[in-house]
């Protein structure tokens, strides 16, 4: 990394042990049980556009949502829809099925990390702000570089927690303490209507909200944050080693265990700008949610981890 943009601060976590998952929420978090984890660094931010930016100037790197896709990646797909874009949010008119996130999703041609919303936006003055729209790919590439890797699940939910275990958020049971805005999450009803109480309509920058107990900022809120694991409709927690505390669990060996899934899913951990009480209440460190490894969002980002 360049002299001009510095390195991401570090928080050491130690090696611990914690209740994964929630039996009480979405279906795909359960069962909790119990994960011992070795200790490890995590940092203490998201990656942000001019740390992106500065390892796309040394390397060259073209990200997923730059380059044009392949027909023979994508047998069926419309000619017309081969093109260099990315997924680009759009609040609806009035308030819609939520069960049709295709109203509110649009694959916009010129959508990528240089451009958050389309060829004519750019990043301007966001220089602080979580880069986004980056497949995993991009972020595994760009962990590499810096001499880090991606978090796996157990990883992030643990350093997420705070140390607080079995809490609903990162901070406690209460979402907003005093009536304080702890994340970076959606106010108002989604996808139509957004009061931005907390100050933000997409992105904040970095550390705008309090840290958790280890001193990391935004774990939940702000932007999805990719992990290595591949996902399983529920935590694989096998009954016949009740006895056994399983240790650095890395989920599934395969990414296409959901046969509605043509192309293999990650982990996304954390929750985003868009999650909301009256949609994806996903703002907990229990949540997850799967995301195709070609897929890139305005809502996406990634942090790195540094084990041994």
């Amino acid at each position: 990394m360049t002299a001009a943009v510095a390195a991401t601060p570090m928080v050491d976590i130690p090696a611990g042990r914690f209740r994964m998952g929630a039996d009480d929420a979405y279906p795909e978090e359960a069962p909790a049980h119990l994960v011992d984890v070795d200790a490890f660094r995590i940092d203490v931010h998201a990656v942000t556009n001019a740390q992106f930016a500065a390892f796309v100037a040394a390397t060259g790197h073209v990200t997923v949502s730059e380059t044009v896709p392949l027909a023979s990646d994508y047998p069926g797909a419309r000619p017309e829809m081969l093109f260099a874009g990315s997924l680009v949010f759009r609040r609806t008119r009035g308030a819609v099925d939520t069960r049709d996130w295709s109203q509110w999703w649009e694959l916009r041609p010129g959508a990528s990390w240089r451009h958050p919303y389309g060829p004519q936006t750019s990043i301007a003055g966001l220089d602080d702000h979580p880069v986004v729209h980056v497949a995993y790919a991009d972020a595994l590439a760009y962990a590499r570089w810096v001499g880090k890797d991606l978090p796996t699940e157990a990883e992030f939910e643990y350093a997420a927690r705070g140390g607080l275990d079995g809490k609903a958020y990162a901070w406690g049971d209460v979402f907003r303490p005093g009536g304080r805005h702890m994340a970076n999450t959606w106010q108002g009803k989604f996808p139509h209507q957004n009061s931005r109480e907390d100050g933000w309509e997409a992105t904040a920058p970095v550390g705008s909200y309090p840290a958790n107990g280890y001193g990391l900022h935004d774990m939940i809120g702000n932007t999805w944050e990719w992990t290595q694991d591949w996902f399983a409709p529920q935590h694989l927690v096998d009954p016949a080693k009740a006895c056994c505390i399983p240790r650095n669990p890395r989920g599934p060996a395969a990414g296409r265990l959901d046969p509605a899934a043509p192309i293999p899913q990650k982990v996304l951990k954390g929750g985003s700008f868009l999650c909301a009480p009256s949609y994806c209440k996903r703002y907990r460190p229990a949540a997850r949610h799967a995301e195709s490894i070609d897929t890139a969002t305005c809502h996406i980002g990634f942090r790195c981890v540094v084990r041994g």
